[in-house]
């Protein structure tokens, strides 16, 4: 799978850095050759082009004919935009992605512009502090399907619904199941018969709209 980044920044390099562990073939635009060089320097296995990603020579330098995905990732809404559209009008990338630096740009941000997926980091922050703050102890581990399940985490209360339960017993929500439960630093594989104690720690794969049911039942018992 070949990724093109545009952007060395921090956002850029550190994504280059995660996805290159992955196996993938990775190629990072940066316009400031200074830049560039502490990239190489830092991204072993990551190909640094020098040049802008607005300039289409410097896309089919990075070979961009032969990729799976494109991020935009620059500090500029501007050229996010560029890069996106050329990526998919001029290119026919298949999956491109775009950094949204200003909230109030964000509208811009659509397919019909060449983009797929609008990283608005503002935005994900901000529903990432309310959603910790409403869930409790509950931990989001992964986001499936562009945020409709989550893979999370929590232990179980002494007090909580759960505890003292075979899972069997639990009245979990629809559209959830428990993956695995970890008890004294050992994973067990979660049966129907298998009883919560309190400190286990339980992963379940849960529907957004069903977190906090789960999140009450696993849970301190809500005062009031």
């Amino acid at each position: 799978m070949v990724v093109i980044i545009v952007g060395g920044g921090k956002v850029g390099a550190h994504l280059a850095r995660l996805l290159s562990r992955g196996g993938r073939s990775i190629r990072l635009i940066e316009e400031g050759r200074g830049r560039c060089a502490e990239l190489c320097a830092a991204l072993g296995g990551v190909q640094v082009v020098a040049g802008s990603g607005c300039d289409p020579r410097i896309l089919e330098q990075a070979g961009v004919r032969e990729a799976d995905a494109v991020a935009a990732v620059t500090g500029s809404d501007e050229a996010n935009l560029v890069v996106a559209g050329l990526a998919r009008a001029e290119f026919g990338v298949r999956r491109v992605i775009a950094r949204v630096n200003d909230p109030n740009n964000l509208w811009l941000f659509t397919p019909k512009l060449g983009v797929d997926v609008a990283l608005n980091q503002a935005d994900l922050l901000s529903h990432l502090i309310a959603e910790e703050m409403s869930l409790g102890e509950m931990m989001t581990l992964l986001k499936l399907r562009k945020g409709e399940y989550s893979l999370v985490e929590e232990k179980v209360h002494p007090h909580s619904g759960a505890a003292g339960q075979p899972i069997a017993a639990l009245p979990l929500p629809a559209e959830c199941v428990i993956a695995a439960v970890i008890r004294g630093g050992k994973l067990i594989v979660p049966r129907g018969k298998l009883v919560l104690e309190p400190g286990d720690e339980v992963l379940a794969l849960v529907h957004a709209r069903e977190m906090r049911m789960l999140s009450a039942l696993l849970g301190a018992p809500q005062e009031g």
